[in-house]
């Protein structure tokens, strides 16, 4: 990683080092804080979705809390509601990060993301999977019955390599510090360290969803 003295790279050990304790601290009761439990932004984001409560992950593969946190998060977009869009935004903070999410999006590209989006997440975490490791790819994509070549070539073409360039500006522009953290509608971000557990995180972006919605039907009135 080429982070390796900088202030994410700092965060990123420290919420890995401290994911068993925040697994243990429980839930707080009260309304979440603008400043303390998430970020508002100013100015407002551009969403993607017109029509739709925008909702982003920015996530890495090789991120530990990203792996703990896949499994709420794949049974929260089963209950958003119809209103809600959620998307994955893969971080490209390097040249290292770059290639993961170059690898994410080549998956959307050949329509493999229900396939094989949680399995990577599996292989990096419970096999040690290399993915800068073209050989050990490969035969992972295999595995997985996909052309390796075929896969390659759709990660360096210009649609996939724009979309990479596409997630810096959106890590740019949403001031995203680590991962995973979650952004709501282009105002409001939140962080691990803010909202202390996996749990209370996706807790505070339904409030903030709730927020949301309520100020854009008052727009509509």
């Amino acid at each position: 990683m080429t982070t390796t003295h900088s202030p994410f790279r700092r965060r990123l050990i420290a919420v890995s080092l401290a994911l068993p304790a925040l697994a243990a601290v429980p839930a707080r009761a009260q309304a979440p804080r603008a400043g303390a439990d998430y970020t508002a932004l100013n100015p407002e984001i551009p969403v993607e979705t017109p029509g739709k409560i925008e909702v982003i992950e920015f996530f890495w593969y090789g991120c530990p809390a990203c792996y703990q946190i896949e499994p709420l998060i794949e049974k929260w977009i089963a209950r958003l509601s119809p209103d809600t869009a959620f998307r994955r935004v893969p971080a490209a903070f390097n040249e290292r990060w770059a290639h993961d999410a170059a690898i994410f999006y080549a998956f959307e590209a050949l329509g493999l993301t229900e396939k094989l989006h949680r399995p990577l997440f599996d292989a990096i975490h419970r096999e040690r999977l290399k993915t800068n490791d073209p050989q050990a790819l490969a035969q992972w994509l295999a595995r997985h019955g996909v052309d390796a070549k075929k896969f390659d070539e759709t990660m360096k073409s210009f649609g996939v390599q724009n979309r990479v360039r596409r997630s810096n500006q959106l890590v740019a522009a949403y001031r995203i510090e680590g991962t995973p953290t979650l952004a709501v509608h282009g105002r409001y971000t939140i962080k691990v360290e803010q909202a202390q557990t996996f749990e209370r995180m996706i807790e505070i972006a339904d409030h903030l969803i709730g927020v949301t919605r309520k100020s854009l039907a008052a727009r509509k009135s």
